[in-house]
């Protein structure tokens, strides 16, 4: 621990010796994917993210939360002094264990709960643990999601795989928002994560692409829909972003964000500060808004 109880080393340096542009070799991995197996190992800002108090005291929910963009979520919320309730798929434990010791190192509390969200009673099973925990909802950060790369477009995704990626990207969203609002007071938020997918989407993820799209519709449509309760609705819009998802889902790692304008693919620990931003009281004036994390792809 640091002396300024990040546990965090001191910031500094150039950006790029951050994240500088690696080789990423060909690797496949059965789904849901291996942090540990990845090579190179993604950075969640374990050794980076500084916290500066921007969310004391909030009590918080994600979904996903056991890796990736979820963990780099919840490593932030945690040392900017929140305390993370997250979810996660059963197979995914060992994944949530790291999550924890990460929020717990930072001196918060970390409610793990083995869940899935395409069942509407395993939403609210997440949600009341949360709200067991916590008494309440301030930030809810809906970022579970699934994807499964076809190169065969239309022709190559079964119903089994269609129903899959909307129950989980839609309908989870759906249920554990619906669910969370009773429990989110006036001046708390909902931070939902869509996809550079939903404005250009590839033909080998369509199902993944248009139910990033409806997130985008749901974001801007429910912000209209809570203003008057002082309920703030965004989204993070994310472009090629290393986590397990990629070598689990995709077949071609080698060249993996290399076509972005940065000519590489971000490490979640560069997503986390959007979300922080859009959680935290500088974004008190910000709603049904996309914040595009893309690495120079420009959308709408």
């Amino acid at each position: 621990m640091n002396a300024d109880g990040t546990g965090a080393e001191p910031a500094g340096g150039h950006p790029a010796d951050k994240h500088p542009k690696p080789e990423y070799p060909q690797q496949d991995q059965p789904h849901p994917g291996d942090t540990e197996a990845m090579d190179p190992r993604p950075d969640h800002g374990e050794h980076t993210y500084r916290g500066t108090g921007r969310l004391a005291g909030r009590r918080t929910l994600i979904t996903g939360g056991d890796s990736g963009i979820g963990r780099a979520v919840a490593l932030a919320f945690a040392r900017e002094g929140a305390d993370v309730a997250f979810g996660y798929l059963p197979e995914e434990e060992t994944e949530a264990q790291e999550t924890t010791r990460l929020v717990e190192d930072a001196g918060r509390r970390a409610v793990p709960v083995a869940c899935d969200i395409r069942e509407e009673a395993e939403c609210r099973r997440l949600v009341d643990r949360a709200v067991d925990a916590f008494g309440g909802i301030d930030v809810l950060v809906n970022n579970a999601a699934y994807q499964m790369a076809q190169s065969e477009g239309i022709d190559g995704i079964s119903v089994e795989q269609f129903d899959r990626v909307v129950r989980t990207n839609l309908y989870g969203m759906f249920f554990v928002t619906k669910l969370a609002l009773p429990h989110i007071p006036a001046g708390g938020c909902i931070i939902n994560t869509t996809s550079v997918q939903a404005y250009q989407p590839k033909p080998h993820l369509l199902d993944y692409a248009t139910t990033k799209g409806g997130i985008v519709t749901f974001t801007q449509g429910l912000a209209q829909n809570l203003a008057e309760r002082g309920i703030r609705v965004n989204a993070v819009a994310p472009g090629p972003v290393w986590t397990p998802l990629i070598p689990s889902t995709l077949p071609d790692t080698s060249e993996f964000g290399a076509k972005s304008l940065l000519q590489r693919p971000a490490q979640p620990a560069e997503m986390a500060p959007g979300y922080v931003f859009l959680a935290s009281e500088d974004a008190n004036y910000v709603t049904a808004e996309i914040l595009n994390a893309t690495g120079g792809t420009p959308l709408p």
